[in-house]
Protein backbone atom coordinates (compact mmCIF):
# COMPACT_ATOMS: atom_id res chain seq x y z
CA UNK A 1 0.00 0.00 0.00
CA UNK A 2 2.84 2.40 0.81
CA UNK A 3 4.28 1.85 -2.65
CA UNK A 4 0.90 2.64 -4.23
CA UNK A 5 0.60 5.85 -2.20
CA UNK A 6 4.14 6.80 -3.23
CA UNK A 7 3.26 6.18 -6.89
CA UNK A 8 0.19 8.42 -6.62
CA UNK A 9 2.27 11.23 -5.12
CA UNK A 10 4.91 10.90 -7.85
CA UNK A 11 2.20 11.03 -10.53
CA UNK A 12 0.88 14.27 -9.08
CA UNK A 13 4.30 15.88 -9.42
CA UNK A 14 4.65 14.60 -12.97
CA UNK A 15 1.28 16.08 -13.87
CA UNK A 16 2.20 19.38 -12.24
CA UNK A 17 5.39 19.50 -14.28
CA UNK A 18 3.74 19.10 -17.68
CA UNK A 19 3.37 22.08 -20.00
CA UNK A 20 0.06 23.87 -19.79
CA UNK A 21 -1.68 23.13 -23.09
CA UNK A 22 -5.42 23.26 -22.32
CA UNK A 23 -7.81 26.17 -22.80
CA UNK A 24 -10.03 25.13 -19.86
CA UNK A 25 -8.73 26.83 -16.68
CA UNK A 26 -9.68 23.76 -14.64
CA UNK A 27 -7.78 21.52 -17.05
CA UNK A 28 -4.46 23.25 -17.78
CA UNK A 29 -2.74 19.95 -18.64
CA UNK A 30 -5.32 18.82 -21.18
CA UNK A 31 -2.77 17.63 -23.74
CA UNK A 32 -1.11 15.34 -21.18
CA UNK A 33 -4.45 14.26 -19.74
CA UNK A 34 -5.83 13.24 -23.13
CA UNK A 35 -2.80 11.00 -23.75
CA UNK A 36 -3.33 9.32 -20.38
CA UNK A 37 -7.06 8.96 -21.17
CA UNK A 38 -6.22 7.21 -24.44
CA UNK A 39 -3.80 4.94 -22.56
CA UNK A 40 -6.44 4.08 -19.97
CA UNK A 41 -8.98 3.29 -22.71
CA UNK A 42 -6.46 0.94 -24.31
CA UNK A 43 -5.87 -0.90 -21.03
CA UNK A 44 -9.60 -1.07 -20.39
CA UNK A 45 -10.37 -2.44 -23.86
CA UNK A 46 -7.64 -5.08 -23.66
CA UNK A 47 -8.08 -6.21 -20.05
CA UNK A 48 -10.65 -4.66 -17.73
CA UNK A 49 -13.71 -4.60 -20.00
CA UNK A 50 -13.45 -8.26 -21.14
CA UNK A 51 -12.90 -9.40 -17.54
CA UNK A 52 -15.82 -7.27 -16.30
CA UNK A 53 -18.10 -8.67 -19.02
CA UNK A 54 -17.10 -12.21 -18.13
CA UNK A 55 -17.69 -11.53 -14.43
CA UNK A 56 -21.14 -10.11 -15.15
CA UNK A 57 -22.02 -13.00 -17.47
CA UNK A 58 -21.20 -15.78 -15.01
CA UNK A 59 -22.13 -14.11 -11.73
CA UNK A 60 -25.76 -14.30 -10.53
CA UNK A 61 -27.34 -10.92 -9.82
CA UNK A 62 -27.75 -11.74 -6.13
CA UNK A 63 -24.03 -12.45 -5.84
CA UNK A 64 -23.15 -9.25 -7.72
CA UNK A 65 -25.32 -7.28 -5.32
CA UNK A 66 -23.72 -8.98 -2.33
CA UNK A 67 -20.20 -8.21 -3.55
CA UNK A 68 -21.13 -4.58 -4.22
CA UNK A 69 -22.70 -4.32 -0.75
CA UNK A 70 -19.59 -5.82 0.86
CA UNK A 71 -17.21 -3.25 -0.59
CA UNK A 72 -19.68 -0.44 0.02
CA UNK A 73 -19.80 -1.47 3.68
CA UNK A 74 -16.01 -1.37 3.93
CA UNK A 75 -16.18 2.11 2.46
CA UNK A 76 -18.28 3.24 5.41
CA UNK A 77 -15.14 3.25 7.59
CA UNK A 78 -13.36 6.11 5.78
CA UNK A 79 -16.75 7.82 5.44
CA UNK A 80 -17.14 7.81 9.24
CA UNK A 81 -13.60 9.12 9.72
CA UNK A 82 -14.24 11.95 7.25
CA UNK A 83 -17.58 12.71 8.90
CA UNK A 84 -15.68 13.41 12.13
CA UNK A 85 -12.94 15.40 10.36
CA UNK A 86 -15.67 17.58 8.79
CA UNK A 87 -17.38 17.98 12.20
CA UNK A 88 -20.52 16.25 10.91
CA UNK A 89 -20.95 14.44 14.19
CA UNK A 90 -24.62 13.62 13.70
CA UNK A 91 -23.85 12.07 10.33
CA UNK A 92 -20.92 10.18 11.87
CA UNK A 93 -23.30 8.55 14.37
CA UNK A 94 -25.77 7.73 11.59
CA UNK A 95 -23.07 6.22 9.35
CA UNK A 96 -21.64 4.27 12.28
CA UNK A 97 -25.10 2.84 12.89
CA UNK A 98 -25.37 1.92 9.21
CA UNK A 99 -21.99 0.17 9.32
CA UNK A 100 -22.85 -1.79 12.48
CA UNK A 101 -26.29 -2.83 11.19
CA UNK A 102 -24.94 -4.06 7.84
CA UNK A 103 -21.93 -5.76 9.43
CA UNK A 104 -24.11 -7.70 11.89
CA UNK A 105 -27.62 -8.11 10.50
CA UNK A 106 -26.25 -7.83 6.96
CA UNK A 107 -23.90 -10.80 7.36
CA UNK A 108 -20.65 -8.90 7.14
CA UNK A 109 -22.00 -6.37 4.68
CA UNK A 110 -23.27 -8.80 2.04
CA UNK A 111 -26.81 -7.56 2.71
CA UNK A 112 -27.96 -3.96 3.13
CA UNK A 113 -30.73 -3.90 5.76
CA UNK A 114 -29.71 -0.37 6.79
CA UNK A 115 -31.03 1.08 3.53
CA UNK A 116 -34.33 -0.74 4.07
CA UNK A 117 -34.45 0.99 7.47
CA UNK A 118 -34.04 4.38 5.79
CA UNK A 119 -30.33 4.84 6.57
CA UNK A 120 -28.98 5.69 3.13
CA UNK A 121 -25.39 5.43 1.96
CA UNK A 122 -23.91 8.94 1.85
CA UNK A 123 -20.17 8.69 1.15
CA UNK A 124 -17.60 11.16 2.41
CA UNK A 125 -13.95 11.09 1.39
CA UNK A 126 -10.78 12.95 2.33
CA UNK A 127 -10.97 15.05 -0.83
CA UNK A 128 -14.31 16.37 0.43
CA UNK A 129 -12.75 16.91 3.84
CA UNK A 130 -9.94 18.97 2.35
CA UNK A 131 -12.53 21.03 0.46
CA UNK A 132 -14.41 21.81 3.68
CA UNK A 133 -11.08 22.87 5.19
CA UNK A 134 -10.73 25.44 2.42
CA UNK A 135 -8.38 23.60 0.06
CA UNK A 136 -9.14 24.48 -3.56
CA UNK A 137 -9.79 21.99 -6.34
CA UNK A 138 -6.42 22.45 -7.94
CA UNK A 139 -5.95 21.23 -11.50
CA UNK A 140 -7.86 18.41 -13.16
CA UNK A 141 -5.61 15.43 -13.87
CA UNK A 142 -6.14 12.08 -15.54
CA UNK A 143 -4.14 9.38 -13.77
CA UNK A 144 -2.81 6.21 -15.42
CA UNK A 145 -5.04 3.25 -14.39
CA UNK A 146 -6.79 5.33 -11.67
CA UNK A 147 -8.79 7.69 -13.91
CA UNK A 148 -9.99 11.28 -13.33
CA UNK A 149 -8.98 13.32 -10.31
CA UNK A 150 -7.77 16.74 -9.22
CA UNK A 151 -4.59 17.62 -7.39
CA UNK A 152 -6.63 17.98 -4.19
CA UNK A 153 -8.60 14.77 -4.70
CA UNK A 154 -5.38 12.92 -5.51
CA UNK A 155 -4.20 13.46 -1.94
CA UNK A 156 -7.64 12.46 -0.70
CA UNK A 157 -7.60 9.24 -2.74
CA UNK A 158 -4.23 8.34 -1.30
CA UNK A 159 -5.41 8.81 2.30
CA UNK A 160 -8.69 6.94 1.80
CA UNK A 161 -6.93 4.09 -0.05
CA UNK A 162 -4.47 3.79 2.83
CA UNK A 163 -7.37 3.35 5.27
CA UNK A 164 -9.28 0.86 3.10
CA UNK A 165 -6.35 -1.36 2.17
CA UNK A 166 -5.22 -1.49 5.78
CA UNK A 167 -8.73 -2.75 6.53
CA UNK A 168 -8.18 -5.49 3.95
CA UNK A 169 -4.97 -6.46 5.74
CA UNK A 170 -6.87 -6.60 9.03
CA UNK A 171 -9.59 -8.74 7.46
CA UNK A 172 -7.17 -11.17 5.84
CA UNK A 173 -3.52 -11.55 6.80
CA UNK A 174 -3.05 -13.88 3.85
CA UNK A 175 -1.43 -11.93 0.98
CA UNK A 176 -3.17 -13.91 -1.78
CA UNK A 177 -6.58 -13.31 -0.24
CA UNK A 178 -5.82 -9.62 0.16
CA UNK A 179 -4.81 -9.33 -3.50
CA UNK A 180 -7.94 -11.25 -4.47
CA UNK A 181 -10.13 -8.77 -2.58
CA UNK A 182 -8.47 -5.83 -4.27
CA UNK A 183 -8.88 -7.32 -7.74
CA UNK A 184 -12.50 -8.24 -7.07
CA UNK A 185 -13.17 -4.66 -5.97
CA UNK A 186 -11.75 -3.36 -9.27
CA UNK A 187 -13.67 -5.89 -11.38
CA UNK A 188 -17.04 -5.34 -9.73
CA UNK A 189 -16.60 -1.57 -9.98
CA UNK A 190 -15.85 -1.85 -13.70
CA UNK A 191 -18.78 -4.21 -14.22
CA UNK A 192 -21.07 -1.63 -12.65
CA UNK A 193 -20.05 0.89 -15.33
CA UNK A 194 -20.89 -1.31 -18.34
CA UNK A 195 -24.42 0.07 -18.53
CA UNK A 196 -23.08 3.60 -19.06
CA UNK A 197 -21.00 2.79 -22.13
CA UNK A 198 -23.66 3.75 -24.67
CA UNK A 199 -23.72 7.29 -23.30
CA UNK A 200 -19.94 7.49 -23.39
CA UNK A 201 -19.68 6.10 -26.92
CA UNK A 202 -22.33 8.50 -28.23
CA UNK A 203 -20.56 11.57 -26.82
CA UNK A 204 -18.83 13.82 -29.40
CA UNK A 205 -15.81 13.95 -27.07
CA UNK A 206 -15.65 11.24 -24.43
CA UNK A 207 -12.71 12.90 -22.67
CA UNK A 208 -14.61 16.15 -22.14
CA UNK A 209 -17.71 14.26 -20.98
CA UNK A 210 -15.76 12.32 -18.34
CA UNK A 211 -13.98 15.46 -17.14
CA UNK A 212 -17.14 17.57 -16.84
CA UNK A 213 -19.17 14.82 -15.17
CA UNK A 214 -16.37 14.16 -12.68
CA UNK A 215 -15.95 17.82 -11.72
CA UNK A 216 -19.72 18.39 -11.42
CA UNK A 217 -20.17 15.27 -9.31
CA UNK A 218 -17.36 16.35 -6.99
CA UNK A 219 -19.06 19.71 -6.44
CA UNK A 220 -22.34 17.91 -5.78
CA UNK A 221 -20.73 15.69 -3.14
CA UNK A 222 -18.66 18.42 -1.51
CA UNK A 223 -21.75 20.60 -1.02
CA UNK A 224 -23.97 17.69 0.13
CA UNK A 225 -26.14 17.82 -2.98
CA UNK A 226 -26.55 21.62 -2.95
CA UNK A 227 -23.71 23.08 -5.04
CA UNK A 228 -23.60 26.88 -5.26
CA UNK A 229 -25.19 28.54 -8.29
CA UNK A 230 -22.66 30.45 -10.37
CA UNK A 231 -23.62 34.00 -11.32
CA UNK A 232 -23.34 33.29 -15.05
CA UNK A 233 -25.81 30.44 -14.74
CA UNK A 234 -28.62 32.92 -14.03
CA UNK A 235 -29.94 34.64 -17.13
CA UNK A 236 -31.93 37.18 -15.15
CA UNK A 237 -31.35 38.56 -11.67
CA UNK A 238 -34.79 37.42 -10.49
CA UNK A 239 -33.91 33.84 -11.51
CA UNK A 240 -30.97 33.91 -9.10
CA UNK A 241 -33.13 35.27 -6.31
CA UNK A 242 -35.43 32.27 -6.63
CA UNK A 243 -32.63 30.09 -5.32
Amino acid sequence: MKSKLFTIIILSFLAAGCASTGSNPQDPYEGFNRKVWDFNKGVDKAILKPVAKGYKAITPDVVETGVSNFFSNIGEVPTIINDVLQFKLGKALKDTGRFLINTTLGLGGLLDPATDMGIEHQPEDFGQTLATWGVGDGSYIMLPFLGPSTTRDLVGQGVDSFVIYNLYEELENDTQTEIGLRLLDIIQTRAGLLSLEDQLNSAPDDYTLIRDVYLQRRQFLIHDGKPPIEDDECEFEEDCQEF
